[in-house]
């Protein structure tokens, strides 16, 4: 097995695409019903790649479907010329037109994958054009064909896929924002592969990970005993709100309170108190004394209550840049904490972001691409790597870094980043990323007080925040999901898969 520079696999398979018991092509996400007289069109290139789309186009042949293959370049790899000879001795019409497949109910795109460096230049440039004006269900092997394997760049032109499987191993290029409208939905196609054995053929790479339904689902704070109390759940404090944010406040408590934490506390100035109460009762709500703007002045706990109460602590939506000695007071603090929004704002300001691996307890920072590169402005631009960038946050910080995006990226110190394949453009709404900050409050103080995992509690929050994404905008389109109404289909988003 080669060394590539992208660190990152290409295996053939055979397991492409698999047949559904109505004879139709399917994926968990898509499905392309069989017509009258299926047909399929098979776009293949020189390399393994369309090799692959070659057994692809055979083993559909077997199953009945009417196949015609593209096969613009007549000078093959060895092993992908012996997969056309096979495909020719079926009967399979071959031919270097692109206008064949017009007619074709659906696309298999094997023309150029893993490791394209040049731009992809005529005539095949105008086939590609031609194809995407035919706005067809396109399938792609490992990449989308004119699309950099690393960096997710158009080589010239692309094809725009409907979906991509994956092999093997994640190619960085399909994390990137500038390839998500090529990509379309991404599916890996999962060969077991160790991640000591890729270390092993290619040295320290990424260990990259998708966040599925499945370990999102296994971490779950759920079922919970039978013989428990409020206290076991986890106890949340929560510090967030101004005068100026209130709402910011609101948000944030109502993710918490979709969490299921069993205690909720929530500091806010004193001015926003009657508010939080009338919308969260069952809270703990705490009044701070408050400066001249309407930002917390000072951090006032309950008589026998310090920070060492709270299973864990979230700190930032609302809380303005006036409120810098309550981070500094938080962050000294030996708990678990979640930093968003203005606090990772008073964070880069303050420039002590080293003194982070210096905690005794976890940090997670959750922020957006311009928070991310006030907190790491020595880190190129989180649009052209965002995995490399959130693997740099997270080695500089010593923290958990989850970078909010179309592709969530999570990473901790050691080189691991988890993946949310799975979104909306529905979140891109103002107060979403307070929803997620109480979120995962609430799944850290659970965590903590059930000794779970909370790397993967962070990268399960990123998971449910988005599914409730999903599911409200199904029902309401991408147009009707609000922060507001975001909380209120986190719990009928867990049920849907817990059913």
């Amino acid at each position: 097995m080669e060394k590539s520079r992208s660190n990152l696999l290409l295996i053939e398979s055979e397991e492409i695409l698999k047949q559904g018991d109505n004879g139709s092509i399917y994926s968990p996400h898509l499905l392309v019903p069989p017509s009258p007289c299926p047909s399929v069109g098979i776009l293949a290139g020189p390399g393994h790649n369309g090799g692959d789309a070659l057994v692809v186009a055979r083993e559909l042949h077997f199953r009945g479907y009417e196949v015609r293959v593209y096969c613009p370049i007549s000078k093959l790899k060895e092993l992908t010329a012996q997969h056309l000879q096979y495909v020719r001795s079926l009967g399979i019409s071959c031919d270097d037109s692109v206008e064949k497949l017009q007619d074709c109910d659906f696309l298999i795109d094997g023309l150029f994958g893993f490791g394209l460096e040049r731009d992809i230049t005529e005539p095949i440039a105008s086939a590609i054009n031609q194809l995407n004006q035919w706005h067809k269900p396109v399938f792609s092997i490992d990449v989308p064909s004119g699309l950099h394997t690393d960096t997710g760049r158009v080589l010239g032109i692309a094809v725009r896929a409907t979906y991509t499987f994956c092999l093997g191993l994640w190619k960085l290029g399909l994390l990137q924002d500038q390839a998500l409208e090529y990509v379309g939905n991404a599916e890996l196609i999962d060969f077991d592969i160790q991640y000591t054995d890729v270390q092993a053929v290619l040295g320290e790479s990424p260990n990259i990970k998708r966040i599925t339904s499945a370990i999102a689902l296994a971490n779950f704070p759920l079922p919970r005993p039978q013989v428990t109390h409020k206290y076991k759940e986890g106890h949340l404090l929560l510090v967030c709100g101004s005068r100026r944010y209130g709402g910011g406040a609101i948000l944030t408590a109502l993710g918490a309170r979709g969490s299921g934490v069993g205690m909720l506390s929530i500091a806010v100035p004193q001015s926003l108190v009657a508010t939080m109460v009338s919308h969260l009762p069952e809270a703990l709500i705490i009044g701070c004394p408050e400066t001249e703007t309407g930002a917390i002045s000072q951090l006032k706990l309950p008589e026998n209550t310090d920070l060492n109460t709270f299973d864990a602590i979230a700190c930032g939506p609302g809380i303005t840049l006036d409120a810098v000695s309550i981070l500094q007071s938080i962050l000294d603090n030996p708990k678990p904490l979640l930093l968003d929004a203005d606090g990772l704002n008073i964070l880069a300001q303050m420039g002590t972001l080293q003194t982070l691996q210096k905690r005794q307890a976890s940090t997670i920072l959750t922020p957006h691409p311009g928070e991310f590169k006030r907190l790491f402005p020595d880190i190129p631009d989180v649009n052209q790597n965002r995995v490399s960038a959130v693997l740099e946050a997270a080695k500089q910080s010593g923290a958990i870094v989850l970078l909010k995006g179309s592709k969530t990226a999570i990473a901790n110190p050691h080189g691991c980043v988890w993946i949310n394949p799975q979104s909306t453009p529905a979140l891109a709404r103002g107060g979403s990323g307070d929803v997620l900050t109480g979120l995962l409050g609430g799944l850290m103080a659970q965590a903590v007080s059930r000794n779970l995992d909370l790397e993967k509690m962070v990268a399960t929050a990123a998971w449910w925040h988005a599914q409730a994404g999903i599911l409200a905008a199904l029902e309401r389109t991408e147009l009707g999901v609000d922060a507001f109404t975001l909380t209120q289909y986190l719990i009928p988003a867990l049920a849907s898969f817990k059913t």
